[in-house]
């Protein structure tokens, strides 16, 4: 099992240049977790696509509903206070440190391409591109 960010959900299922990164992550680890607020973070980014007429409402739900169906019963709520104590220390936003927090609390790694992320917290998030470099 992983966390993975909202961010490398939407590559996954939003084609662009990190989709075939996002395809070989869960090709390599298919147990992906998320706290809950992912959720809304996908709807706004689906939202924001629809808006600019990147993606058909129609498709946009179906996005939705896929990526529910991928992380159903890999959800979780997080502590308020370990999210305020790492978005304190960190300098990071409390959306970002939700994940951050799950990834500590389950002791897997957060799978990321937050670069303020990735400085902050370098024992629990990884980069996407180099957790799915292969294994020499």
């Amino acid at each position: 099992m992983i966390v993975v960010d909202t961010n490398v959900i939407a590559y996954f299922f939003l084609p662009g240049e990190r989709t075939a990164a996002a395809e070989r992550l869960l090709r390599r680890d298919r147990e992906w977790a998320a706290p809950l607020l992912w959720r809304s973070e996908l709807r706004n980014i689906l939202a924001t696509y629809v808006r600019r007429g990147d993606l058909d409402l129609v498709l946009a739900q179906r996005v939705a509903s896929d990526a529910e169906r991928l992380l159903r019963g890999r959800e979780y709520a997080v502590q308020s206070d370990a999210v305020l104590a790492a978005a304190a220390a960190s300098g990071c936003t409390a959306y970002d440190c939700e994940f951050v927090v799950l990834a500590e609390e389950l002791g897997v790694p957060l799978v990321t391409s937050d670069r303020q992320v990735l400085a902050a917290f370098p024992d629990r998030a990884v980069a996407l591109e180099r957790y799915v470099e292969p294994r020499t």
